[in-house]
C-alpha cells in the first residue's frame, strides 16, 4: 500500500478546502494509506474529513504560523514570533523597494521562509508521495520525507505580485506541479516558465452525487422566505480582493434603482469583512446585500438562489461556480484573466464586464430573459459535470520524475 502526504492549511470554507474534500472521497483508501496534516484543526469542513484518512496531530508550532502574530507570544513560541516579525518587515521593504501592489503574496512567502528553521519535522515516515496542495509550500519541501513531491495549483498567479526569485525557489524542488486547468497552466507558466516540464493537470474533483444530496438536506433557507417578492442572488467565496465582492454593493445598488427587486447574500469570511460592510452602508444597501459568514453546507442556498454569481477579479478555477452548474443555476461571473476556462459563454453560464455598470446591466439583462435562464439552466442539465475519474491520475505521479507539459 503506497503512503500519501498531504498538507493544507485548515478545513474553513473555501474553493481549495472543497477541492481538498474531494481529493479525499475520490481517493482508493484500500490502494493508498493517506495521512493528511492541518496547521489548524479548524474550519466547518472539518467534520467532512472521510474517517478512513489519517488525521496527524496539530503541532502547536506550526498552528502558530496563522494567528495573529501578537498571539503567538501568549504561546511562548519565541522562536515562531521572531521568525514571523522578521518576515514582516522584509516583506516590507521588498514590497515598498519594487512598488508591489498591496495585495501581494510576498507578506506570506516570508513569514514561512523565516519560520521555516524553528519548525520541527512533521513526520518521520518515508512516503511515497507528499502534496503541498495550499500554503505554505516550503512544509512539504524541508518538514517531510517522500520519494516523490507535488505541489498544487488554485490560482492565477499572474494576477499576484511577489517575489519570483525566492518562490521558484520553492516550486523547483517539486517533481510536479498540479493544475486544476489549462488557464491556470498558462498563467503560472508565464510567470515561471522553467517549471513548464513539472506541470500536470488534474482538476478540481466534484461528486454531484454528493452535491445533489447535500442539497436537499434542508428546505428554503430562513433568508430566503420573502418568497416571489425577491429576486435571490448568490454568492460564495473568501472575503478578499480577488474576490471583488466590496464592489457587490454598487453593483446590487444599479440593479435596484433599474428597478430589479434584487437581494445580494454573500457566503463567507474573510479580510474584507469591514471593507464589505463598510461598502454595503456606502451602498446604503443594508436591506439588500448580506453577509452570511461561513457556511458548512452552502448547497441549500445554490439550489434555491435565483442566480449565482461569481463577480472575481481573478481566479484559478472556482468550484463554486460548477457546484451551481450542476445545481442547475444560471450562472454569471465577471472576465476575469481565465473566464473562459470556467464555462462556456452564453451556453452554460454568461460572462459579464468587470466594471460595475456593465457587470449590473449584464445581469440586469439575464434577469430580463427568462428564455435566456432557461436555456442555460436545461444546458447545465444536459452536462455530466462528475470528476472524480481524476483521482484515478495520481497513479501516474508516482511513475516518474517529471511529466510531459500540458498544452498551453
Amino acid at each position: 500500500m503506497k503512503k500519501i502526504f498531504i498538507a493544507a492549511t485548515d478545513m474553513a470554507i473555501g474553493g481549495a478546502e472543497r477541492a481538498l474534500l474531494g481529493l479525499l472521497n475520490a481517493l482508493d483508501k484500500e490502494k493508498y494509506q493517506i495521512d493528511l496534516f492541518l496547521l489548524h484543526h479548524s474550519g466547518p469542513l472539518m467534520e467532512l474529513i472521510p474517517k478512513e484518512i489519517r488525521l496527524l496531530p496539530e503541532i502547536p508550532k506550526y498552528a502558530d504560523l496563522g494567528i495573529p502574530i501578537q498571539k503567538v507570544l501568549k504561546h511562548g513560541h519565541l522562536d515562531i514570533f521572531y521568525g514571523r516579525l522578521k518576515g514582516k518587515i522584509k516583506a516590507g521593504q521588498y514590497a515598498a523597494k519594487h512598488q508591489l501592489k498591496k495585495d501581494n503574496s510576498v507578506s506570506i512567502h516570508y513569514s514561512f521562509k523565516y519560520t521555516l528553521p524553528y519548525l520541527p519535522v512533521i513526520s518521520d515516515t518515508l512516503y511515497d508521495l507528499a502534496i503541498g496542495f495550499t500554503i505554505p509550500y516550503y512544509l512539504v519541501d524541508q518538514k517531510v520525507q517522500a520519494s516523490k513531491k507535488a505541489a498544487w495549483i488554485h490560482t492565477d498567479y499572474a494576477m499576484i505580485d511577489g517575489d519570483r526569485e525566492e518562490e521558484l525557489k520553492v516550486w523547483d524542488v517539486y517533481n510536479h506541479i498540479i493544475s486544476i486547468s489549462e488557464a491556470v497552466t498558462r498563467s503560472f507558466v508565464s510567470v515561471y516558465p522553467s517549471l513548464a516540464k513539472k506541470i500536470f493537470l488534474m482538476e478540481n474533483i466534484l461528486s454531484p452525487d454528493l452535491i445533489r444530496k447535500q442539497a436537499d438536506l434542508f428546505d428554503i433557507p430562513p433568508e430566503f422566505s420573502d418568497g416571489a417578492a425577491s429576486i435571490h442572488l448568490l454568492s460564495i467565496g473568501r472575503l478578499t480582493k480577488a474576490k471583488n465582492f466590496d464592489n457587490v454593493p454598487d453593483i446590487c445598488a444599479r440593479l435596484i434603482h433599474a428597478g430589479w427587486p434584487v437581494k445580494w447574500y454573500i457566503i463567507g469570511f474573510g479580510s474584507d469583512q469591514s471593507l464589505i460592510e463598510d461598502r454595503i452602508c456606502e451602498a446604503q444597501m443594508e436591506n439588500n446585500v448580506f453577509l452570511l459568514g461561513e457556511k458548512a453546507n452552502p448547497y441549500p442556498y445554490i439550489r434555491h438562489c435565483d442566480l449565482y454569481i461569481q463577480p472575481s477579479r481573478y481566479e484559478g478555477k472556482s468550484i463554486a461556480v460548477r457546484e451551481a452548474q450542476i445545481l442547475h443555476k444560471p450562472v454569471v461571473i465577471t472576465r476575469f484573466p481565465t473566464a473562459d476556462s470556467q464555462l462556456k459563454n452564453g451556453i452554460d453560464g454568461l460572462i459579464v464586464p468587470m466594471n460595475n455598470e456593465d457587470c449590473a446591466e449584464g445581469i440586469a439583462m439575464l434577469l430580463g430573459n427568462p428564455k435566456k435562464q432557461l436555456a442555460l439552466i436545461r444546458h447545465c442539465q444536459s452536462e455530466d459535470f462528475s470528476t472524480e475519474t481524476e483521482a484515478l491520475k495520481i497513479d501516474q505521479l508516482f511513475e516518474s520524475s517529471s511529466v510531459s507539459p500540458t498544452i498551453f
